[in-house]
């Protein structure tokens, strides 16, 4: 039963995200933000989305649920949890699953987790998809997905780096 309402809480918080991040786009582009194009967005909407299918199907298929809990990945599970909700409320409205940038003004966010270290959204993202899996019991998703995020955040930063470098006021 443990793992049923985990998965029905990962799969509310995507989709809660994904309101906040459009939400949170209407807000930028109304005040004169521009969309970067990213050929790689479909990609990593992709993965996600195959993500949360290979996560039920082979937790599924190797012990129909009955996997016993790591109270120590559990932990680990919930500080992530935690980044994660600190990494989107100090962004606030600037949030988003895109690259929106606004050129009026727009200013690069130092504040939170952002004083610390550069794009932490993506690192939590990545140790989000490896210790999801492996509090499930599903090994082969452990392995794949954060490698295939490291991969497209290889595209997805570089990208975001230069636009913030020409749109804004990063130096």
């Amino acid at each position: 039963m443990f793992y049923i309402l985990l998965l029905i809480y990962l799969i509310s918080l995507r989709l809660l995200e994904l309101a906040i991040a459009k939400s949170n786009a209407r807000f930028q582009i109304d005040r004169g933000a521009v969309v970067v194009k990213d050929r790689y967005y479909p990609l990593i909407v992709t993965v996600h989305v195959f993500f949360i299918i290979s996560l039920i199907i082979e937790s599924y298929v190797s012990h129909q649920f009955n996997h016993s809990l790591s109270f120590s990945l559990f932990v680990v599970f919930i500080i992530l949890q935690v980044l994660r909700f600190w990494v989107i409320l100090s962004l606030g409205r600037y949030w988003n699953t895109k690259v929106i940038i606004n050129p009026n003004g727009g200013r690069l966010v130092k504040k939170g987790l952002y004083r610390y270290v550069k794009h932490p959204n993506y690192w939590v993202v990545f140790f989000e998809l490896l210790t999801i899996p492996l509090l499930f019991g599903a090994y082969i998703t452990a392995a794949i997905f954060p490698l295939a995020h490291v991969l497209l955040m290889t595209k997805r930063i570089p990208l975001e780096n230069e636009a913030l470098r020409k749109y804004t006021q990063v130096k």
